[in-house]
């Protein structure tokens, strides 16, 4: 089918939105009563947000510290603590400059804009020397013992200098384009995290010194194989920057070069918009992202022992002062390692999991939507296979010619997705297909805005959502034309239809046809695509219109059990908490004794563990081989059996922009079964002693330790043995059920692939 460009009618964009003003911001700033309650010794009620982030981070930045994590595993999670600082640093410092520039008086977590940018770089320099360390003094050497070898241009020998020399010659040298800065040429521009040479030069007949910029092209890999002809095993890598740097003299020929300083820069993302003026919002995004690539320098980092000379010339150059400078003693980008993670090398990774199949989708001729119809069905990824669940749900809801419609939301979805060449097939047979696509989903804009045009171009109909909310819940509809009449199934999720991040981000789905969620999901799609002004459902919370009074309501309820001497218990699992009236309702039903567990991946505003305001709070984080996403919130509701208490999953976390910013779902879980497993994720994380950390009431962390050697395996090693064993379970009893032999092979019974390791010759 020929492709072409199809513009985005303003008036479509308007007909399919409902134009919602949101609330004030509220980034957990400290409010006048708090600050009153403050100054009367009373104790801080509220953490401060970029702290506690960056609090996280160090948690991930131990799993590279550890010893216990596999050695490939280390360099990874080592480039995640880069990507994550990357992402801080162009999300949140230009903000608060901004308040700092404007003389803004707010505060938040007790500390002003100018105390949180010291906070900040405080602790952004210790997680950079504490990286460089780890590579430094650990990864490297430990690398070098296992055959991999990451060289400075030093310790090559002279056949591998002159294959890197070569190398640069025929591949490199064309490519790069030296900047040079005098009155004639401008100072360059220069994009966000890329990395450069700064080159202080000479001519030979005057004094004056020069500036020159090269940008390190990115097209090229950045630690280069050598394939060493000498007889070694080991595999010998050198930077591309050694490359490039050692071979200055062919850019810069009869001039002298006194100084080359590798560097880079991080601009701030966060870009105004006026979403309720946007006359049309694809253009709307599609001209922030523009805008974004000459957003303000927020951040300069450069190597050791700079160039004085060269740094206060880029520093005036780019309008930055000492605070914004950061000398970097390992590498820029440690993201740069990524293709040692795809080294052969099996015993210096995780042991390898194939996420399973559930024993009910085991016969792929069965019908998906029969087995819904007979019972509601919850899967877990990576534990469960994403591919053989929910793309199955689309795809045998394509493949159906009962099928009347298609409804699913697309907020981060992959360049390799199933989904859309599904969607768009579809939409050809002549189902109807509508597909909400959150172009404001944050450095996804680009690619959904692409995805957007290409169902758009297939006759898909594809909408924008609601004006001034991103569009997160987690949803797909199926309608069919069965014999009874038309019968609704829905799939509501805690995470992105992302085939890939379903095999690294911990995530559940639920499937059910039962009419009280599918009567709710099919209100929510018109919500969604017309002018709906639905604040109530049946059975899900949606947020804004109703989720943080329906999850208020269920603490103070437990309060009330408590206060009647009947089992009060809360658990919420979560990336992020910050709420403040959650944060304070907490605080209450802790004083009247409800027991809470909170998990918490990433940062948490509320502080656990406080005499007199939270003693009853207790807060962990896991941090280990797969990144935990999934939202849960479980409440006892006055029953002793924790089953018959409610459990409820979603997509969105204790955040004020997800809870009043962002259109969200929450849903009940009534299937005993679904209840059980989910107390399984919920106790399991609860007792681990290797991957969680406990928060203190200061905001620190304490990572706990193993007792005992059941006590080795953590979370994530954990649930793959009792999903395997689970399995095996289901399929004796299928089999058994099917008059079949029970006897047959099941395996490793820890649920894992074990390869011989290889010896490093």
């Amino acid at each position: 089918m020929a492709k072409t460009t199809k513009k985005v009618s303003r008036k479509k964009i308007r007909s399919n939105s409902v134009r919602t003003r949101k609330p004030a911001r509220d980034d957990g700033g400290d409010d006048a009563a708090s600050e009153v309650s403050n100054r009367k010794g009373a104790p801080q009620e509220f953490l401060n947000r970029e702290t506690a982030w960056l609090e996280f981070n160090s948690r991930v930045l131990n799993e590279a510290v550890d010893r216990r994590t596999p050695l490939l595993e280390r360099v990874r999670f080592l480039g995640i603590v880069s990507s994550n600082l990357d992402e801080f640093v162009m999300k949140r410092v230009g903000g608060l400059k901004h308040q700092v520039e404007v003389g803004s008086r707010r505060r938040a977590g007790g500390l002003s804009a100018t105390e949180q940018l010291v906070a900040i770089r405080r602790m952004v320099m210790d997680q950079q020397k504490r990286s460089a360390d780890c590579y430094n003094s650990s990864l490297k050497p430990e690398l070098s013992k296992n055959g991999v070898e990451l060289l400075a241009w030093k310790d090559l020998t002279s056949g591998e200098r002159a294959t890197a020399t070569k190398y640069f010659r025929h591949n490199v040298f064309p490519v790069l384009t030296p900047l040079a800065v005098d009155p004639g040429l401008p100072f360059p521009f220069i994009s966000s995290l890329s990395v450069s040479f700064g080159v202080t030069l000479r001519h030979p007949d005057r004094d004056e010194k020069l500036f020159a910029r090269i940008k390190v092209p990115r097209i090229f890999p950045q630690w280069i194989n050598l394939k060493s002809a000498e007889k070694t095993a080991a595999v010998r890598y050198v930077s591309l920057l050694d490359v490039i740097r050692f071979n200055l003299k062919d850019l810069f020929p009869d001039m002298e070069i006194l100084d080359v300083m590798p560097f880079r820069i991080t601009r701030n993302a966060e870009v105004e918009r006026e979403e309720e003026d946007a006359e049309d919002l694809l253009e709307m995004i599609a001209e922030e992202l523009k805008q974004r690539r000459f957003g303000e320098v927020v951040r300069l980092e450069h190597g050791p022992e700079p160039d004085p000379w060269m740094l206060h010339f880029l520093m005036d150059e780019l309008g930055l002062n000492d605070s914004d400078v950061y000398e970097v003693r390992g590498l820029l980008d440690y993201t740069d390692l990524q293709p040692l993670l795809d080294l052969p090398i099996p015993n210096l990774k995780y042991d390898s999991w194939t996420p399973l199949i559930p024993p009910r989708l085991m016969d792929e001729r069965a019908s998906l939507f029969d087995l819904i119809r007979e019972d509601d069905m919850l899967v877990h990824h990576p534990y469960e296979s994403f591919a053989a669940s929910v793309e199955r749900f689309i795809r045998q809801a394509i493949d159906d010619p009962t099928v009347l419609a298609v409804k699913m939301t697309l907020y981060r979805t992959g360049d390799d997705s199933p989904f859309i060449p599904l969607l768009i097939r579809a939409a050809e047979q002549g189902k109807q297909v509508v597909v909400l696509v959150e172009l404001k989903a944050r450095f996804d804009e680009a690619r959904n805005i692409h995805w957007a045009q290409e169902l758009e171009n297939a006759g898909v109909h594809v909408v924008y959502g609601v004006v001034g909310l991103k569009t997160h819940a987690k949803t797909a509809l199926v309608i069919r034309q069965e014999a009874e009449g038309v019968q609704c199934y829905v799939h509501l999720g805690t995470g992105n239809y992302h085939r890939q991040t379903a095999k690294l981000y911990t995530d559940i789905g639920y499937f059910t046809a039962k009419s009280e969620y599918t009567e709710d999901v099919v209100e929510l799609f018109h919500y969604l695509t017309g002018r709906s002004l639905k604040r109530t459902y049946r059975k899900l919370l949606v947020a804004p219109a109703e989720m943080k009074d329906g999850i208020l309501a269920r603490i103070r309820r437990e309060v009330e059990f408590a206060k009647a001497g009947k089992p009060a218990r809360i658990i919420a699992k979560c990336n992020s908490l910050e709420e403040r009236d959650l944060v304070r309702a907490l605080y209450e039903a802790s004083q009247a004794g409800v027991e809470i567990d909170l998990i918490v991946r990433g940062f948490c505003c509320l502080r656990p563990r406080v005499k007199k305001m939270s003693e009853r709070i207790r807060v962990i984080s896991v941090i280990g081989r797969f990144l935990e996403h999934s939202r849960v919130l479980y409440f006892a509701n006055g029953h002793s059996d924790p089953i018959q208490g409610e459990f409820m999953i979603g997509s969105a976390d204790l955040m004020y922009r997800n809870l009043l910013g962002r259109i969200e779902t929450m849903s009940p879980i009534d299937s005993r079964s679904a209840k059980e497993r989910l107390w399984e994720i919920l106790d399991t994380m609860l007792s681990d002693h290797r991957s969680a950390w406990e928060m203190q009431s200061d905001g620190s962390y304490v990572q706990l330790q193993p007792r005992t050697t059941a006590e080795q395996d953590g979370t994530h090693r954990r649930l793959m043995v009792l999903t395997k064993s689970r399995h095996m379970e289901e399929l004796k009893k299928i089999q058994e059920r099917a008059g079949e032999s029970s006897a047959f092979d099941t395996g490793p019974h820890d649920g894992l692939t074990h390869e011989k390791p290889q010896v490093q010759k």
